[in-house]
């Protein structure tokens, strides 16, 4: 079946996760992705994170997929005569230098876009292609805290904490940079023109703060750190059963409360003025909790999900990712696949997203050798390809 992407030419330039991740998105769906790595060096995403036996990391083999990996050094007048020629016919070019390194090198998104009017650009930078801090080196971590995110993660007594991926920025970067392709690509079908896409590292996380901006910026009113509770509802909180494990219950409205006091056989609580109401809740949520706490401990936490289930109040168990993992929910939706990789073996990696039910991606190669193929070899395989 031919995947949605197919036919488009992708040549990633970028090193890394953000702007590599967009590109493994479109190779998932069909894409033609080219990557580029520096001669005898290689992506510095080979050697992060835990080493297989190969050399390269498992975090290389799991974010680098359906991509063909070539050599050339951008440095060099040879270098960006190459990746001209690419240009020349590719779709989408993905670059994440700082902003004006491309130009110095004569590869800036004016110059290629001579070589190729239809040339879609995804560039990435720490800060974005303007402002004051256009020139600012940036990584994921540094964004979360720039955007405001670190401060609100953690304990209210505690220093700013770190969210469980070191890497979130660059994922939802990568993923709004996905987007951003498809959208341009949707124009230029309109009207033959190509244009760059400017995403920060920041952007990303800066969009998923809710109403934290037009709260601020109307009232004037912050938001401290609440550790793993919400300010809009009550119960929304972590609760640690008899057996030691944890569960998570998200009570954000009135009926789902009711529902939840029903299965603590506590509905004096709903004819109770103090607590029937999620505004009541929010100004005892200490108590609310307290008394949910005490529940959750008295049960094991599988039962406590079981009778919320049943209740239809959402309720699930905080996994570990061994628990993840082995989920059949996990297994039956292909939320994991396992890929053949030459030279190491099955190796299970995070599946496909989105699921795309009548023409869904695929995920044929992760990784690659360095310098498996020629330039030469894809620049007069796309030349001769139309």
């Amino acid at each position: 079946m031919e995947r949605p992407l197919e036919g488009l030419r992708v040549l990633d330039l970028a090193t890394l996760l953000a702007g590599p991740f967009a590109a493994s998105i479109l190779g998932e769906q069909g894409a033609e992705v080219i990557k580029v790595e520096q001669p005898g060096v290689g992506d510095p995403m080979r050697r992060l994170g835990t080493a297989t036996s190969t050399g390269d990391t498992y975090w290389w083999y799991s974010d680098t997929r359906n991509k063909e990996m070539i050599e050339i050094d951008l440095r060099t007048d040879a270098g960006v005569n190459q990746i001209r020629s690419l240009v020349a016919k590719a779709d989408v070019v993905v670059e994440n230098f700082r902003a004006g390194t491309m130009a110095k090198w004569g590869l800036g998104y004016e110059e290629l876009s001579r070589v190729n009017p239809g040339l879609i650009q995804l560039s990435v930078t720490g800060y974005g292609q303007i402002g004051p801090l256009a020139q600012t080196a940036g990584v994921a971590r540094i964004a979360e805290a720039f955007t405001g995110m670190t401060h609100l993660t953690g304990e209210p007594d505690g220093p700013p904490a770190m969210s469980g991926s070191s890497a979130l920025a660059d994922y939802v970067c990568g993923l709004y940079g996905a987007l951003g392709v498809m959208l341009a690509i949707n124009a230029r079908r309109k009207n033959g023109k190509g244009q760059q896409i400017d995403m920060a590292l920041y952007d990303g996380i800066a969009r998923f703060l809710d109403e934290l901006v037009p709260v601020y910026v109307d009232t004037g009113q912050g938001r401290e750190r609440m550790g793993s509770e919400t300010n809009r509802s009550v119960p929304h909180n972590n609760f640690r059963a008899a057996d030691g494990h944890w569960v998570t219950i998200a009570c954000t409205n009135d009926s789902l409360f009711g529902r939840l006091a029903k299965v603590m056989e506590r509905e004096d609580l709903l004819r109770d003025g103090r607590y029937a109401t999620n505004l009541a809740r929010i100004e005892r949520r200490h108590e609310v909790n307290g008394i949910v706490a005490d529940w959750v401990a008295r049960h094991e936490a599988d039962e406590v999900v079981t009778q919320c289930r049943q209740a239809t109040v959402p309720c699930g168990r905080v996994n570990t990712v061994a628990d993840y993992v082995a989920q059949a929910q996990v297994e039956a939706r292909d939320s994991t696949i396992t890929v053949e990789v030459p030279g190491l073996g099955p190796l299970t990696v995070p599946g496909i997203v989105p699921r795309l039910c009548q023409t869904p991606g695929r995920v044929d190669r992760l990784g690659g050798q360095q310098n498996e193929t020629m330039p030469a070899t894809v620049i007069e395989r796309w030349s001769q390809t139309i």
